[in-house]
């Protein structure tokens, strides 16, 4: 007889500044994961909501503000885009491989190149690689990391040019958090291959959804993620499919021509919480 899982304490953080919205304050529920049922528990706090940093879950609970919204790609529906076939297409000969979540020095330089070019003065910069390896490696749930190497000379591996730490649930894979090579001169679109892989793997696996942690409409380095469709939102109603007309306007303005640097194809964490109320390092599309 399986013994019945007790309900979690929950706590809430101190507002903190908003990563998105420019003059919004923000803050997060949290619980811990520390129990024999937390697999159980971290999937159904995943379907309203939640996402995983080591070994809390947490979600936003904004005074003011419900920007954030949870969103997620039905895999098994999913169909590429002309350009995503593309980006396949050409690298198709990157070698994928499924490790345990365990943190490696070339993993470790990887994520402070990532850092450096797309998030320079972000929170997560200051990591150090024990900080790299509690996030990677303080998992209570079913997690691993996918790495992405370029073809290898006989028996030696190839370079390592991106990696994604993930947990699988029993309705999906959700991203945890994803990082790859931002200059790499041959392969742009790392960040969207990425996420065009666990598309692939949650389908070979009869996985009904790749959960892409929260969108803000608006935040212009969140909308790579209306790119992946059919994409389902979280409402207070529940799960919901954006309708084909509303993806289409959100498609146009993500790809709009704007002013400044262009955020296309990151996977960027999905806020980080404040280090004296949860872990230090964090998802966090994902």
């Amino acid at each position: 007889m399986t013994a019945p899982i007790r309900f979690p304490r929950f706590f809430v953080t101190s507002p903190a500044p908003c990563p998105y919205l420019p003059g919004r304050s923000e803050r997060k529920v949290f619980t811990e994961l520390r129990t024999e049922n937390a697999d159980e528990l971290n999937e159904a706090l995943g379907r309203i909501g939640f996402r995983r940093s080591q070994t809390v879950a947490y979600r936003p609970s904004c005074l003011d503000c419900q920007a954030c919204v949870s969103v997620r790609v039905a895999a098994q529906e999913f169909a590429p885009s002309t350009s995503q076939k593309r980006l396949m297409k050409r690298n198709a000969d990157i070698v994928t491989t499924e490790c345990r979540p365990w943190a490696t020095p070339e993993q470790y330089e990887l994520l402070q190149k990532y850092l450096a070019v797309r998030h320079p003065g972000g929170g997560m910069t200051q990591m150090e690689e024990s900080d790299f390896a509690d996030m990677v490696e303080h998992t209570p749930v079913s997690s691993y990391v996918i790495e992405y190497r370029e073809p290898g000379v006989g028996s030696q591996p190839g370079r390592l040019i991106g990696a994604c730490l993930t947990d699988e649930q029993g309705d999906g894979l959700s991203m945890i958090y994803s990082f790859y090579d931002p200059e790499h001169e041959d392969r742009s679109g790392l960040g969207t291959f990425i996420i065009l892989d666990h598309m692939r793997r949650a389908a070979a696996r009869g996985l009904p959804y790749v959960y892409l942690g929260y969108w803000v409409e608006g935040a212009e380095r969140m909308q790579y993620k209306v790119r992946f469709r059919p994409l389902e939102r979280l409402t207070r109603a529940g799960w919901e499919r954006i309708s084909d007309e509303e993806h289409g306007r959100l498609i146009a303005a993500a790809t709009a021509p704007r002013s400044g640097k262009a955020d296309a194809g990151r996977k960027p964490a999905d806020g980080r919480p404040q280090k004296d109320a949860l872990p230090a390092a964090f998802d966090l599309v994902g």
